[in-house]
C-alpha cells in the first residue's frame, strides 16, 4: 500500500508540473484514432470487432517504456509472465503460466512469418529476438487460443510483430545504450529507395552481463534486411533475409549434470511476399519462408558418482530447419460479408546424435485449410466464425474451430463472447527424444528415453469481453473473463529412470484480466492492467497407471498489476514510471515448494536533441529501483540495472 502512495504522489506531481503548460483541449486531443488490427483472423479488423482480446504496443510506447527486448516489453501485457534468463535460449514470455523452460503455447510472427524453434519443443525464445525494437511498428498480442487462424502453436496466444515500412526508415538512424551490469548495445540502420522500391539494413547488438547468481556474458547479434517494392499499381512484393546469433552463458558449476559453460544459438531466415489486388473486393497473397537453426551446447560429464576417475564431453548440440509456403484468397461476398481462406504447407526438420541417438534426420510436414467469416446482420452486431484443419505427419489429424459474437449495445460500447478449441501436437523431442551417455564404448546412462506415447494436448477456451470507450472521461476499458480447460498436458516426467514425457494432468485457468487507459491530462498518459489467474487440477493423469501429481506448483501468479505513466514535462523531456506487483509462482527451474513474488519498478527520463542537423534523444533508465527478486530461478537475481540510451534519427 505505501509503494502505490508514494506512486500516487509522484502521479500527481508530474501532473501539477504538465498543468503549469497546459492548454484548452478537445476530445481528439486526448484519445487516438483506434488502430486496426491485421493479425487475429487475417482480416483488418478495428478492436470491436476481433474475435478476442487484443492489446497493441505502438512505436511510442516501445520507446517510453525503455525496454531492451520484446519479452521485457511484454510485462505491460496482462495475463503475461515474463524472465530476463538465458537457461533456455533467451528470455522469454509466456501467457497464463510459465510451463517449464520453453515457451511453447503461444505462437510469435514477425511480419507474418512463425519464428518458433523446432529444436527446442517449439519455444518462442529465439522469435522474441528476431528483430531490434527499433524496427518494430507495433506488436499486436491476442490473449487467448487463436489457432483456428494460425494452427497448432497458437494455443493459447499469439504475438503479431509489425515491423516498419522502408519508406518510414529512410536515412541513417543510430543507437547506443551503455551503463550497469556491463549493458553494451548498439545498432545501425540505412534506408534508401528508388523510384519504385525501398530498402532497409539493419545491424544490432545486444549485451549484457545477465542476472545475478547465472553464468551471464550474454550477446545478441541481429542482420535484418528488407526490400520493398511495387511493380504494378495492383503488385506489392517484399524480401526479407536475416540473421540471429546469440551467445549466452548457462549451467552452473556446482551442478555435475548442468556444469557451467557457454552457448552458441544461430539461426537465418529467408522471406517472401507477394500481394496481388484482384478488384476493390478481393486480393490473392502468396508467402514463402525457409529458416534454419543451430545449437552449439558442450560441457564435461563427470563419471566419479559412476565409480569411474573420468568424464566424457556431453553435446546437446543440432540444427534444424523449416519451410513454409502459404496461399490466402481474401474477399467480399456479399454486403456485410468478408472472408478469407487459404492453404499452408510446412515441413521440419531436426539433426541432432546427442538428442535422438541417430544421425539420421526427423522430419514433421503440417498441411492446414482454414477460413475466417465476418458477418454484421446489422450495424450492432458482429459474428466471427472460422477453423484450421490441420494435419501433422506424426500426430494425425485436428480441427479448431472458433465462434465469437461482438454486439455493441451503445456507442464505443461493445460486448463480446465466444469460444473456441485447440489442439497442440507434441514435439519432435517430446516424441522422439533418446539421450545416452557413453564412455569408452560402455553405455553409462540413458538419460532420456521419450515413449512416444504422448497425445495432442487439447484446450477449450470460453471468454466474456468488454471493450469500453468513454470519450468523455478519456478513458479506454479493455476486460477478459476466461475458462480455459486443458486436457493431456504434456509434462517430462523426472523419474528415477529415463526421463519421458506423459500426458500428465487436466486442468482449467480461469479468471480475469483488464487493461485500462487513462488520459488525466494533457501529455499524460496512464495504463494500468491487472490479471487474476486461478489453475485448477481436474483430475490426474496416469502413468502405467499410477496418478501422476505435481502438487502446489504455481506456474503463474493468482494477480499480477502493472500500472504504467507516460507524461510529456517542459522542455519537452519524457517522464515513464512503470511499477509491477506479482504474486507468489513457482520458478521454472525449481519445485513446488520454492516459490517467489516480485516487485519491479522502472524510471526513464528522456530529452530531446540536435546532432548536426538530426533528430536525436538522450535518456537515462533505471531499471528495478527496488529490492533484487528472483527470476527463472531461486539463485537468479534481476538488480538494479542503470543505463544511457542515445538514439539518432534522420
Amino acid at each position: 500500500m505505501r509503494r502505490w502512495i508514494c506512486l500516487s504522489a509522484m502521479l500527481m506531481e508530474a501532473g501539477l508540473v504538465s498543468a503549469q503548460v497546459s492548454v484548452a483541449l478537445s476530445e481528439q486531443d486526448f484519445l487516438a484514432e483506434v488502430p486496426l488490427v491485421l493479425s487475429v483472423s487475417r482480416l483488418p479488423q478495428r478492436l470491436q470487432d476481433t474475435p478476442g482480446a487484443v492489446t497493441v504496443i505502438d512505436r511510442d510506447m516501445i520507446r517510453l517504456s525503455g525496454a531492451r527486448d520484446l519479452a521485457d516489453l511484454l510485462r505491460l501485457v496482462p495475463g503475461f509472465q515474463t524472465s530476463m534468463a538465458f537457461e533456455g535460449i533467451a528470455p522469454q514470455a509466456s501467457y497464463h503460466g510459465g510451463f517449464g523452460s520453453y515457451s511453447n503455447r503461444i505462437q510469435v510472427l514477425v511480419d507474418g512469418r512463425s519464428t518458433y524453434s523446432a529444436y527446442f519443443i517449439g519455444s518462442v525464445e529465439p522469435g522474441l529476438q528476431a528483430v531490434a525494437l527499433q524496427d518494430i511498428e507495433r506488436i499486436e498480442v491476442l490473449r487467448g487460443s487463436n489457432s483456428a487462424t494460425y494452427g497448432a502453436r497458437a494455443f493459447l496466444g499469439v504475438i503479431n510483430i509489425v515491423t516498419r515500412d522502408a519508406a518510414d526508415t529512410q536515412g541513417v538512424q543510430l543507437g547506443l545504450s551503455t551503463g550497469g551490469n556491463a549493458i553494451r548495445d548498439a545498432r545501425a540502420s540505412l534506408g534508401w529507395r528508388t523510384d519504385s522500391a525501398g530498402f532497409r539494413i539493419g545491424m544490432d547488438r545486444r549485451a549484457d552481463d545477465g542476472l545475478a547468481g547465472s553464468m551471464g556474458r550474454n550477446r545478441i547479434d541481429r542482420f535484418n534486411f528488407l526490400a520493398d517494392a511495387r511493380p504494378t499499381s495492383n503488385d506489392e512484393i517484399q524480401f526479407r533475409v536475416g540473421t540471429l546469433d546469440i551467445r549466452a552463458g548457462k549451467g552452473s558449476p556446482a551442478n555435475p549434470d548442468d556444469l557451467a559453460r557457454d552457448t552458441n544459438y544461430g539461426s537465418t531466415y529467408l522471406q517472401f511476399d507477394w500481394r496481388r489486388s484482384l478488384d476493390p473486393d478481393q486480393d490473392l497473397a502468396l508467402s514463402y519462408s525457409h529458416a534454419h537453426e543451430n545449437y552449439v551446447d558442450a560441457f564435461p560429464y563427470s563419471l566419479v558418482p559412476l565409480g569411474i576417475n573420468d568424464s566424457i564431453a556431453i553435446d546437446a548440440g543440432g540444427s534444424a530447419s523449416n519451410e513454409t509456403l502459404s496461399l490466402q484468397h481474401t474477399w467480399r461476398p456479399g454486403s456485410g460479408l468478408r472472408a478469407v481462406w487459404g492453404a499452408e504447407l510446412r515441413r521440419e526438420k531436426i539433426r541432432s546424435r546427442p538428442a535422438y541417438n541417430t544421425d539420421g534426420a526427423l522430419s514433421t510436414d503440417f498441411s492446414r485449410l482454414f477460413g475466417n467469416l465476418e458477418w454484421r446482420p446489422s450495424e450492432q452486431l458482429v459474428v466471427n466464425a472460422g477453423a484450421m484443419t490441420e494435419h501433422s505427419s506424426t500426430s494425425g489429424s485436428s480441427l479448431a474451430p472458433r465462434l465469437m459474437v461482438n454486439w455493441q449495445f451503445a456507442p464505443e460500447q461493445t460486448l463480446r463472447v465466444g469460444a473456441s478449441r485447440a489442439y497442440r501436437p507434441p514435439s519432435t523431442y517430446e516424441q522422439f527424444a533418446n539421450v545416452r551417455y557413453s564412455w569408452n564404448g560402455y553405455l553409462l546412462k540413458v538419460a532420456t528415453l521419450a515413449s512416444g506415447k504422448v497425445e495432442p494436448e487439447s484446450v477449450i477456451a470460453r471468454e466474456i469481453g468488454y471493450l469500453g470507450v468513454f470519450p468523455d472521461l478519456r478513458l479506454n476499458l479493455d476486460v477478459r473473463a476466461f475458462h480455459e480447460r486443458i486436457d493431456g498436458f504434456i509434462t517430462q516426467l523426472n523419474s528415477a529412470g529415463p526421463k519421458d514425457y506423459a500426458n500428465t494432468e487436466n486442468f482449467s485457468i480461469h479468471g480475469l484480466e483488464y487493461q485500462l487507459k487513462w488520459q488525466p491530462w494533457r501529455g499524460a498518459q496512464l495504463a494500468f492492467n491487472q490479471a487474476y489467474v486461478n489453475l485448477t487440477l481436474v483430475d490426474h493423469g496416469y502413468l502405467n497407471g499410477i496418478p501422476v501429481d505435481y502438487g502446489n506448483a504455481l506456474p503463474a501468479p493468482k494477480l499480477a498489476s502493472t500500472l504504467s505513466y507516460f507524461q510529456k514535462l517542459p522542455g519537452d523531456l519524457d517522464l515513464s514510471l512503470i511499477h509491477q506487483d506479482s504474486g507468489t509462482m513457482t520458478p521454472q527451474r525449481t519445485g513446488p515448494d520454492r516459490q517467489t513474488a516480485m516487485t519491479r519498478t522502472d524510471l526513464r527520463l528522456a530529452a530531446p536533441l540536435r546532432l548536426g542537423g538530426k533528430r536525436a534523444e538522450l535518456a537515462l533508465v533505471l531499471q528495478n529501483l527496488g529490492a533484487p527478486y528472483a527470476d527463472a530461478d531461486p539463485a537468479f537475481a534481476f538488480q538494479r540495472r542503470v543505463f544511457l540510451s542515445l538514439r539518432i534519427e534522420p
